[in-house]
């Protein structure tokens, strides 16, 4: 049965941003594939998200999302209010040597606008496909950086709608980890550039640009690196090895191109990438002893009859 999320919408405190019964979600991620929010949560701004998570319900589920490029979100749907930072929340600012982005800043617009202000020491985000939000939760990292390297400070809100301020060792940021409460939804984050030379800050931003497109599928359905890096060992390296480099289930492909990809080759379904997701994680152990650790974030429910790995 779908989630409709009419019922849930009466037991939601009002709002100033935008509620949306019964959303879809597919069309918002890089995959394009999954079933809907039973409701979709667009706040004004973040005394809005406050509000509106300090009236929330106990029981009824919060999730996150940005732009949803290293997301897959299950075909069943995802219960609950699922939240999406726009508007406000994607503006950058510049004061001195500092950046301050919102959650649903693109990393890529906060490169260019550190760069545009003779800043260098962020390009590296130019290189990882999503918001802030996300890369402060996961400690994301590219060609040569990660946040932990850079960033001072970020501000969150709890489910019990309590605003916090974090530096960076209250973060406890690791290898693609944040220590910071799951129930936190960050709201913005401050960054330390360095003063340089724009057009040579400019220069390694194409750079990076270009290696991207060269070494991995830009212009795919994909949902960006699958499984991080284990301890020692590079995760396409062990998939390579595993045999599983053009693998395919329904109608998801690990990538020809860079085999830590997997790919929507244009009907699959969110069950299929998770399944070869999962045959790909088996095969390596099975190879190499390793156990690959998802990248990817998985929502939502699988349908009616499916099991979710």
């Amino acid at each position: 049965m779908a989630l409709s999320g009419k019922d849930l919408l009466t037991r939601l405190p009002p709002v100033r941003g935008r509620l949306q019964a019964g959303a879809p979600l597919g069309p918002m991620t890089w995959f394009r594939v999954g079933g809907p929010a039973e409701v979709l949560f667009r706040p004004a701004d973040e005394e809005d998200l406050a509000a509106f998570l300090a009236g929330c319900p106990a029981d009824v589920p919060v999730t996150v999302i940005g732009v949803a490029s290293n997301l897959l979100v299950r075909d069943g749907g995802v219960p609950g209010v699922t939240i999406r930072l726009g508007g406000p929340f994607a503006e950058v600012a510049v004061e001195g040597t500092s950046v301050t982005a919102g959650a649903g800043a693109l990393d890529l617009t906060v490169a260019l606008t550190a760069q545009q202000h003779g800043l260098g020491g962020l390009e590296f985000l130019s290189g990882i496909p999503g918001t802030i939000g996300g890369a402060v939760r996961m400690n994301a990292g590219a060609y040569g950086g990660e946040v932990v390297d850079v960033i001072t400070d970020a501000r969150g809100i709890d489910r019990q709608g309590r605003t916090h301020i974090y530096d960076r060792d209250a973060l406890h940021l690791t290898y693609r980890h944040c220590g910071v409460p799951d129930d936190v939804i960050f709201t913005r984050a401050t960054f330390q550039g360095r003063p340089e030379d724009g057009s040579v800050v400019k220069a390694r931003i194409d750079a990076i640009q270009q290696a991207r497109a060269d070494s991995q599928p830009v212009r795919a359905r994909t949902g960006g690196s699958t499984f991080a890096n284990p301890e020692g060992h590079k995760a396409w390296q062990l998939i390579d090895a595993a045999g599983c480099r053009g693998l395919a289930i329904g109608g998801a492909q690990v990538s020809e191109k860079h085999c830590n990809f997997l790919l929507n080759l244009g009907d699959a379904t969110a069950a299929d990438i998770e399944s070869l997701g999962e045959t790909v994680r088996r095969r390596v152990r099975e190879t190499s002893g390793v156990e690959l650790r998802w990248e990817i974030r998985r929502i939502g429910l699988p349908l009616p009859g499916e099991v979710a790995p």
